[in-house]
């Protein structure tokens, strides 16, 4: 690897849900072996390092993001072993591996909460967020569960109320016990050891509690960027002032930083899910000394269009000072962009992929964005998700961006396993399959292959700044400089052709993917639909 501890601003991180990735061994789940076996293909992308979803023991009620140790991989993705083998690969292709810490909570089978629910006087009967119910046996506040019903479950042994934001078995750990953070932070820096370079935080705003157990104000609309945000889901009533996003968490995150700092060239991505997300993702990652770099569900939303990019990231520009964004249009939480954006064309999918690609900061994608996959439908009876399942049919759950990567069109199950997979593979996803695509110059598939080689190699899009401009309609026009160099990124995004003419006429770039470019004459411009052009200013 080469020894650069800078590497991940302006890096482009490939996110692996190992579940759905590739199956090594025919049980129908994907696995770390299976990963490893993909590594050339991950590698072809351009991309810079792996965020492998969680492989950690766990009963997987959230498939993963509950966990019941966090010093080993459960069976059904391997082993140490196999761990350690997928790190020394990956970095022989000089890919870098960042695991997914899911901090401020566990499952309810950890062996922390087994004892803690045991009694009121064991070592550990501070470690997790109990509280006694109100004088006629209520729960001890209004606080919320993201997954939907009071964020409190009543214990019938210590006979009280413990906390959970997620899951009722997933148990909030109590970050105001120094004990909690000690151990906390000595799992981390088994992983370090280890040689992973860095870690994607999951809901990192949420380990920190109000002691006074205050109740939340009501919100009477909802919030930009806030996890669990739904029409039907109740968490959205609530202004989340007590329940996450507390003062005390910066001091943790600061600890963190220090120990990361111990080990050059690692860093951190932390998920923002809250009200203010975007002035949160500031507070977290100014100064130097906490996260290296967060991003936020702004850009997860159903919301989309040039005003709207240009306002979140304009928000995000003047709030961060000297902290680094990090986006990402999809993730293993959210609908696939291809449909939440309602693409009609791989052109579309195309200009979205050159935006996300031009922004300053760096970038997280989801497997399968890069073949341009659309959320999968799926049965009632085929969902394995809670959260779909507690909301069914006003919403579906995650599900449908979860189901397995199409490596083969002409092979059972998409290639991804002999066996019946844990979610049905989507018919319409094996037109969209690795090998059908690898074979089309103007597939997506090649553009981010292109796009990614090319601008890898493109310093003032991998740390400079920006800057954008005035523009009509549906169309973005942002700067992006660094030193003496000038791109201009201009946007049409709209399914009409378009013609602008700017202050003076630009150079194109030389040796961009052949989606990119629009006829220029002197300083007026014509792009097509979803046409993109980057210039030299």
């Amino acid at each position: 690897m080469i020894n650069n501890p800078d590497w991940w601003r302006g890096a482009v991180i490939y996110q692996v849900y190992p579940r759905s990735f590739y199956d090594s061994n025919g049980d129908g789940i994907g696995d770390l072996p299976g990963v490893t076996a993909k590594l050339d293909y991950i590698a072809s992308l351009n991309v810079d390092a792996i965020w492998l979803s969680p492989f950690f023991t766990s009963p997987m009620r959230d498939f993963g993001y509950d966990v019941a140790d966090y010093r080993n991989v459960d069976p059904i993705f391997g082993t140490l072993s196999d761990f350690d083998t997928l790190i020394a690969e990956a970095h022989k292709r000089g890919l870098r591996i960042m695991i997914d810490q899911v901090l401020s909570h566990s499952s309810d089978q950890h062996s922390w909460f087994v004892e803690s629910r045991a009694n009121r006087s064991n070592p550990k009967a501070d470690w997790y967020v109990w509280a006694d119910p109100k004088k006629d046996g209520t729960v001890p506040n209004n606080w919320l569960s993201v997954f939907g019903g009071p964020a409190w479950t009543w214990d019938s042994r210590r006979r009280q109320y413990y906390l959970h934001n997620f899951l009722t078995s997933q148990p909030d750990l109590n970050f105001h016990n120094p004990d909690v953070q000690k151990q906390v932070l000595s799992d981390v820096k088994f992983w370090l050891d280890r040689g992973v370079d860095g870690f994607r935080l999951d809901a990192i705003n949420f380990c920190f509690h109000d002691r006074k157990l205050r109740d939340n104000p009501a919100s009477d609309a909802v919030k930009e960027g806030s996890i669990g945000v739904r029409k039907e889901n109740p968490y959205a009533y609530q202004f989340h002032r007590f329940d996450k996003t507390r003062p005390e968490n910066i001091p943790f995150l600061q600890r963190l930083r220090a120990l990361l700092d111990e080990y050059p060239g690692t860093t951190t991505v932390g998920e923002i899910g809250d009200d203010n997300s975007l002035q949160t993702m500031a507070d977290y990652t100014s100064g130097g000394d906490k996260l290296h770099m967060a991003y936020s569900f702004d850009l997860l939303t159903e919301q989309h269009g040039a005003d709207f990019f240009r306002k979140t990231v304009n928000t995000i520009e003047q709030k961060l000072t000297d902290g680094w964004p990090c986006w990402a249009i999809g993730n293993h939480d959210v609908a696939r962009v291809a449909s939440r954006w309602e693409a009609t064309s791989d052109q579309q999918l195309k200009a979205y992929m050159a935006m996300l690609l031009t922004l300053r900061g760096s970038v997280c994608i989801y497997q399968g964005e890069e073949l341009g996959l659309t959320e999968a439908e799926l049965a009632y009876e085929d969902l394995v998700d809670p959260y779909g399942i507690n909301f069914w049919p006003e919403y579906k759950g995650r599900d449908g961006c979860r189901t397995p990567m199409v490596w083969h069109h002409k092979k059972t199950h998409g290639g991804f396993s002999d066996a019946r997979p844990w979610l049905p593979v989507y018919d319409d996803h094996y037109n969209a399959a690795v090998a059908v695509q690898h074979e089309e110059d103007n597939s997506v598939l090649e553009a981010y292959r292109t796009f990614l080689g090319w601008r890898r190699e493109q310093p003032v899009l991998l740390k400079g700044d920006i800057r954008f401009h005035k523009a009509p309609g549906n169309i973005l026009i942002y700067s992006r400089s660094l030193g003496a160099e000038t791109l201009l990124v201009v946007l049409n995004l709209s399914d009409q052709a378009a013609t602008l003419t700017l202050p003076e006429a630009k150079a194109p770039m030389a040796g961009t993917p052949d989606f990119v470019g629009g006829q220029w004459q002197g300083n007026e411009l014509k792009l097509p639909a979803w046409g993109v052009e980057i210039a030299r200013s």
